[in-house]
């Protein structure tokens, strides 16, 4: 029994350190890449292994607002995120890789990007020659390093592929005194900053409480939708997704207390192969991933300045491996020669968010994806029987909503109108109100154009009987 316990004691151990190892300069690069300083994502992860690691749910993965995502983890609002679409998931997850590669390209040459997802794709013709071409090597070659680190899987296996290509970046850099851009690190406690007063008072304006339900919504959709997908592997405990909300929203609040980045910088770290290094080392409890933020704690407080000699192009270089890999390129190509409407909606979500921004690219997404279940499911079919003199059979049957009401309409008025119809709807599933109306409007002027019918042929007769008797 006591081996047993060492042993999950030690695997833990290598493989907090394992996680530490890549999670350190993510966190910094993804705090860069944010306008942010670097111990903000330092804070951030420390948080995220300190606090969320020990209160229940899953591992700590990415997360919005603090508050928004507690309240909807306590009303019990965690299992209903599983309905988003998988495609407005992936779209979402695709068109942050592609903010991160579109951005991080230009610190690839220690050039500012513009703002604006637009500007960004445009001045992309002219970054090769506003771009400073040692640092342009140095990230260039940070990121062969990770593409071909990871190709070899032995290695790979034993030391993440983020590891030596950027301290081999570091390495050369300071080997040859590069004239390139270096990371800032201040000291842990000069990061923190705790809201004031004034900044409290901000939560009460509109614009303040928008943009956290936004937040909120759009990070317990991603978390939870990672969650599931982490469950799927193995077949151990799954995730309680509504404790998963409050735990990560716990998380938050603490680093909105501090003035720290929220933790939305896990998914990046999944993507440059971070995220399964604990599950490789051997992982079997949540203590690895509180272990990882206890490195970072020491790290941040004892030897900052050892990240300043890390150029600021080798995490460049690594955001945009990792911008890469979280656009499902292959699954793009399954999914559209088997659901091209599905590959429609990642497309245009992924896209959306690159020009406009997460929350307007994900509503899009949400929208696509409504429009196009009510247009799948808004079949309807309209069968029509020929009886001779008793008259002709109209049978409809599906789900006749107003996506299908031409199509409805076009097949009721070419019906003869001299013959007697009768309209059977019994094989219908649902009717929505457009085409109830249209239907009993369609029947309405059947009846009066049959009744005028009716009155004229009595008015012919009437007129014959009349001729008849006069002579």
């Amino acid at each position: 029994m006591c081996r047993g316990v060492r042993g999950v004691r030690k695997a833990d151990l290598f493989a907090s350190l394992a996680v530490f190892l890549v999670a350190l300069p993510l966190y910094v690069g993804v705090a860069l890449a944010s306008g942010v300083p670097a111990e903000s994502g330092l804070v951030t992860g420390i948080v995220g292994g300190l606090v969320v690691g020990l209160l229940p749910g899953s591992r700590p993965r990415i997360s919005g607002p603090a508050a928004g995502l507690t309240v909807l983890g306590a009303l019990g609002l965690g299992r209903w995120f599983r309905a988003v679409p998988v495609a407005v998931v992936q779209g979402m997850v695709a068109g942050i890789g592609l903010v991160l590669v579109a951005g991080q390209l230009y610190a690839l040459g220690d050039t500012a990007a513009p703002a604006g997802g637009l500007a960004k794709l445009a001045g992309l013709v002219s970054l090769p020659g506003k771009a400073d071409p040692v640092a342009l090597s140095v990230g260039g070659a940070t990121l062969v390093v990770l593409v071909l680190w990871g190709r070899w899987r032995r290695g790979s296996r034993l030391v993440p592929a983020p590891l030596p290509a950027v301290a081999l970046a570091a390495g050369v850099t300071w080997l040859f005194d590069l004239d390139v851009q270096r990371i800032q690190v201040r000291w842990l406690w000069d990061a923190v900053r705790v809201p004031q007063a004034a900044d409290l008072g901000r939560l009460t304006e509109v614009g303040a409480i928008g943009t956290v339900v936004a937040f909120a919504l759009i990070a317990s959709a991603e978390s939870l939708s990672g969650a599931a997908a982490a469950d799927r592997p193995h077949g151990g405990r799954r995730t309680d997704y509504d404790r998963e909300l409050m735990a990560q929203g716990a998380g938050n609040a603490v680093c909105g207390v501090l003035g720290a980045l929220p933790m939305t910088a896990v998914i990046v770290r999944s993507a440059a192969g971070g995220a399964s290094e604990g599950v490789r080392a051997g992982a079997r409890t949540k203590a690895s991933m509180v272990l990882h933020g206890v490195w970072l704690l020491l790290f941040t407080a004892i030897v900052p300045g050892v990240l300043e000699v890390v150029p600021a192009a080798a995490l460049a270089g690594l955001l945009v491996y990792a911008g890469c890999r979280l656009v499902p390129v292959r699954e793009l190509r399954r999914l559209w020669r088997a659901h091209r409407a599905e590959s429609l909606v990642l497309g245009v979500t992924s896209v959306a968010i690159l020009v406009a921004n997460l929350f307007q690219g994900v509503l899009i997404g949400l929208a696509l994806a409504v429009a196009k279940t009510a247009w799948e499911i808004s079949h309807v079919h309209v069968e029509t029987e020929d009886r001779g003199d008793a008259g002709v059979v109209v049978r409809v049957a599906g789900h006749a909503t107003f996506l299908r009401l031409p199509k409805l309409l076009d097949a009721l008025d070419g019906l003869p109108a001299d013959r007697e119809v009768r309209l059977e709807l019994g094989g219908l599933r649902h009717v929505d109100h457009a085409c109830a109306a249209a239907l009993e409007g369609w029947a309405a002027a059947r009846e009066r154009r049959a009744q005028r019918e009716r009155e004229r042929a009595g008015g012919l007769q009437g007129e014959v009987a009349t001729s008849s008797s006069t002579s």
